[in-house]
């Protein structure tokens, strides 16, 4: 087992990296020192596959356990859903020696999360995270929250788990758009953090699309330390985790225009690190070389390119509502070459509008 610090002082915490850890989940609550109760939320799709081990190994370390249902998808990431995880929590009459386990993808774990950070004001939770994209980016940071209709994330807190308990094993149910999805985000490290990262999924990237074991527990392990750095320097977005944020920037704008339904978020994601590359090499911060190798590796890893049709005026709203938004323009992180970053303001919106070749 890989355990990897995020050293963040009374909030530091392990990220354990591992396969078949799944039944070693209550043991590192206990050790942990977590209340007696544990609540597992999870989803329509992971519960049938992993809640009976968690519970299982919940029961064996000596807490009780209740199992909290959502249903699947990123467009119940939103009140009605997170009202309805606070119903069962209060039905089962839950107190502050109660913890949360969130078991599943990334909409699970930021719902997961802010109803724990919310719930009697705060309880502790940890992230199971069972997809690739939770798994190297939102179940690491304490980023928690729901979507509202007009934008991605706008509920939401930073509110750090005690713990992260990854098994890689969970990959080998996971549908194939989903895992190629994750695969974003693991692009996106390399693109903006470590070039030698980058060259890797390069060279592996038909390794990475068949699961080989190796390479992917490399890549995991090499996101998650990554994503660990930033957060352990800029722990509540103040300046450079604003880095993460590469390709989401236009990434959420998509999801927001199509109703979260017509793309999954890495996908959405990787139509966003393509424009941010173009807005880049425009800028004249990276070559057309380098907009080749993003370009040619998020195409080689069976992810989308190309921004969906709508209009000029509705992909300003769009972006204007981002979180990274103010006063009419916005922060915008862009690859510096491979491998490093700028983040620039834009306070026209018109530049990335015309780049992107938007609304002709």
């Amino acid at each position: 087992m890989e355990t990897l610090r995020v050293s963040l002082g009374k909030r530091s915490y392990d990220i354990h990296v591992a396969g078949g850890i799944l039944d070693g989940v209550g043991r590192i609550c206990r050790d942990l020192g977590l209340g007696r109760h544990a609540a597992v939320v999870t989803n329509t799709t992971v519960g049938p596959l992993y809640y009976d081990r968690i519970a299982t190994a919940l029961a064996a370390a000596g807490f009780t356990h209740y199992r909290i249902e959502v249903p699947d998808g990123e467009e119940y990431k939103n009140s009605a859903t997170l009202n309805g995880i606070y119903d069962e929590l209060i039905a089962a009459g839950l107190t502050r020696d109660a913890f949360i386990v969130a078991l599943g993808g990334g909409v699970v774990g930021d719902m997961a999360g802010f109803a724990a950070a919310t719930f009697l004001r705060g309880v502790p939770f940890v992230q199971v995270p069972t997809t690739l994209l939770a798994q190297v980016d939102s179940s690491v940071g304490g980023k928690t929250g729901i979507n509202h209709p007009r934008g991605k994330n706008l509920i939401g807190a930073f509110y750090q788990p005690r713990g992260v308990v990854i098994d890689v094993e969970t990959l080998a149910t996971l549908p194939e758009r989903e895992y190629l999805g994750g695969m974003a985000e693991v692009v996106k490290y390399g693109a903006v953090l470590d070039p030698e990262f980058f060259s890797f999924l390069e060279s592996n990237a038909t390794r990475l699309l068949a699961r080989e074991r190796d390479p992917l527990v490399r890549v995991i392990g090499r996101s998650v330390a990554l994503k660990a750095m930033v957060v352990e320097k800029d722990e509540c977005e103040a300046g450079l985790r604003a880095v993460l944020n590469y390709g989401h920037t236009l990434g959420h704008a998509v999801e927001t225009l199509t109703g979260y339904t017509r793309f999954l978020h890495g996908e959405a994601v990787a139509i966003g690190m393509v424009q941010a590359a173009r807005v880049a090499e425009a800028r004249g911060l990276a070559t057309t070389a380098d907009t080749r190798r993003i370009v040619s590796l998020i195409r080689a890893l069976g992810l989308p390119t190309e921004l969906p049709e709508f209009s000029a005026a509705e992909y300003r709203e769009a972006l204007l509502r981002d979180k990274k938004s103010r006063d009419g323009g916005l922060d915008f992180v862009l690859n510096r070459g491979v491998g490093d970053h700028a983040i620039v303001r834009l306070s026209d919106l018109s530049e990335v509008l015309e780049i992107c070749s938007i609304g002709r």
